[in-house]
């Protein structure tokens, strides 16, 4: 490749926006796209034999009653879907997918901002992975036009318990856990995404030992760490072990289920109260009714 088609390139790779690569690529190989074209082009030429996977989509500014187009290209085909995992403002999951690979290479989605998952202002990540950790590459979008993004969006409607030294307290309940490394800030449920989230100050690396009861999250199957699904974790049963790097600041261990705040019970009490007035009246007027 000559020097002309190489500065036209990277005048290509970075017109409008960036993608995040893994720390391998992304210094050699800025890769912002200005279209859809442009990056299917892109996915054909050399660079692609030095980057695993690539992932775009149709623009980086959307609505919240917006589709996302999303596409794109692994290098060498291997037979493995590709993961497409969107992290929220809040490091919290709002889908997750597997794509099927065409035998060119190539991968495309959509993605419908209307949920109530995609609720808040903010930068979304779209991230897209291809059999390893290695092979994973990332796009960031942003979303306007919905609820102002704030740190304390979850605090608990019910008062915390008084917690031991070596537990969390976190929407009214205290989970067991022990920290070496750094040190624990602050803690929260994330109804949304079954989740407990755990804000660190972590000086060093070092290593974190949550083990919630079955009565607070149940069916632990991921952890991210500031918003990056992480690899170096243990989970046995309820007891997930996180081993985290310095600079780390939010942990989220998300299962099947998280038990509901206070004021889901209630509009769950509040719903059941309504529907036995209702059939309570139904059978008061039915029984008013003369028999023959």
């Amino acid at each position: 490749m000559n020097n002309r088609t190489s500065f036209a390139l990277l005048a290509l790779l970075t017109a409008v926006g960036t993608l995040t690569m893994s720390s391998a690529y992304a210094a050699q190989n800025p890769a912002y796209i200005e279209s859809m074209e442009d990056a299917r082009a892109m996915a054909s030429q050399e660079l692609m034999d030095t980057i695993p996977v690539s992932v775009w989509t149709d623009k980086t500014d959307y609505g919240h009653n917006d589709i996302i187009m999303i596409e794109g290209q692994v290098a060498n085909t291997s037979g493995f879907p590709v993961t497409i995992t969107v992290i929220s403002p809040l490091n919290s999951i709002v889908t997750i997918d597997q794509l099927t690979v065409a035998e060119d290479g190539s991968f495309e989605t959509t993605l419908n901002t209307a949920g109530a998952m995609w609720k808040y202002d903010g930068t979304y990540t779209i991230k897209a992975n291809y059999g390893s950790a290695e092979k994973s590459n990332s796009v960031k979008v942003e979303l306007t036009g919905g609820v102002a993004f704030t740190p304390n969006y979850n605090t608990p409607t019910v008062p915390d318990k008084q917690c031991g030294a070596n537990e969390l307290s976190t929407s009214g309940q205290c989970v067991p856990f022990s920290i070496s490394g750094g040190k624990v800030t602050s803690a929260m449920l994330n109804t949304n995404d079954n989740s407990i989230v755990i804000m660190i100050n972590a000086e060093d690396d070092g290593t974190l030992i949550v083990s919630p009861s079955t009565t607070v999250q149940d069916g632990i199957f991921m952890v991210l760490v500031d918003g990056e699904e992480w690899d170096d974790v243990e989970i046995v049963a309820n007891k997930v072990t996180i081993m985290f790097p310095a600079g780390a600041e939010t942990i989220e261990i998300i299962g099947t289920y998280v038990i509901p705040e206070f004021g889901t019970i209630a509009s769950m009490i509040l719903a059941v109260a309504i529907i036995s007035i209702i059939a309570i009246s139904a059978k008061s007027r039915l029984s008013i009714i003369p028999r023959y």
